[in-house]
């Protein structure tokens, strides 16, 4: 069986014979699982990569780096001021430099599940062009004007998936993409706001994503609960989830094991850190006791930047080495 068709079975629980692996940086830790072959380049822009140094994204954010490897900062909003909105134009989705370097990449993912990461789905790419405070006001008091950039973005979202489908078909499985929507406590907006601004839009750009054959795998960073009923309803395949304690990791599993395939690690904020042994096994033990069903439903995700987080390099081996012990029936 080849390795997509393990992600995959994972993925749609139809019994894999093992778990998968995903190695963020392929082949750190050449020892376990290499299953699945993410590729970036869907979000290089022209003038460089948002994350290492200060330059300006192709939607006109201006970045400034960070002493972290994976991490930038927006600190010039293009629609700072609205009255900008009239004369402003998103990169354009089609736009070859997008997708020229794929297709080498694509080559070298062998038998391996090719999934595409692009960044900024919807609220992440709203508060970099506006504000991230701007934007908690503009719910309630420019909703129209909130309304009218949301459909751009999801307008660029959607024909972006129809051009890397045209090129590509099916050699992409999934599209990777990310909203960090919560605090440590709950997520940024209630429920009332999400479902009028973001559910609709969300449904139209999964659905995008499902007709082009693929998963969707969504990333969001924070406590995150309140909003997972939601993301399942409107249609995501896999859910990347970093943070198991802020979640609650056993009650968290319980509700949505065996409804939606969990893309997991031991918790980056607080297990992994501290690098205890026993505490990482204990932990990766309870995320196959608690995440995954005899079907299916998990895959072993490595944050990869580990340095960004203050984990070192002993401990995400530690982690694989724990779940690689742990057999596809062992639920």
């Amino acid at each position: 069986m080849d390795r997509r068709e393990i992600v995959r079975r994972a993925v749609e629980f139809d019994r894999p014979p093992r778990l998968p692996f995903w190695q963020h940086w392929n082949h750190k830790m050449p020892e376990f699982p290499d299953d699945v072959c993410n590729i970036w380049e869907m979000d290089r822009a022209e003038a460089g990569w948002f994350f290492d140094k200060a330059t300006m994204d192709d939607w006109s954010c201006g970045w400034s780096a960070t002493d972290l490897a994976n991490i930038g900062q927006v600190k010039d909003c293009p629609l700072e001021s609205w009255s900008a909105l009239d004369h402003y134009r998103p990169p354009n989705p089609r736009n070859p430099f997008y997708y020229d370097r794929l297709g080498p990449l694509l080559d070298a993912a062998a038998d391996r599940y090719v999934a595409v990461t692009a960044h900024s789905l919807l609220f992440s790419r709203l508060h970099k062009l506006r504000g991230f405070t701007a934007t908690m006001e503009d719910f309630y008091l420019e909703p129209e004007r909130v309304r009218r950039v949301l459909d751009m973005i999801v307008d660029f979202k959607v024909q972006q998936c129809f051009e890397l489908k045209r090129r590509f078909g099916d050699r992409i499985h999934g599209l990777f993409v990310t909203d960090d929507w919560g605090t440590q406590a709950g997520p940024f907006i209630g429920r009332n706001l999400f479902d009028e601004f973001f559910a609709p839009r969300y449904r139209i750009i999964f659905n995008a994503i499902h007709d082009c054959g693929w998963h969707v795998i969504l990333h969001s960073c924070g406590r995150v609960n309140a909003l997972v009923p939601s993301f399942l309803a409107l249609g995501a395949d896999v859910l990347n989830m970093q943070q198991s304690r802020s979640y609650g990791l056993v009650e968290f599993g319980e509700q949505f094991k065996g409804k939606v395939c969990f893309l997991a690690t031991v918790d980056i904020q607080s297990t992994l850190p501290r690098g205890v042994e026993s505490e990482i096994r204990e932990e990766a033990r309870l995320l196959a006791r608690h995440w995954r069903t005899a079907e299916g439903g998990l895959v072993v995700f490595d944050y990869g930047a580990w340095e960004a987080v203050g984990v070192a390099p002993e401990a995400p081996r530690i982690m694989f080495d724990e779940f690689a012990r742990l057999q596809a029936d062992s639920v």
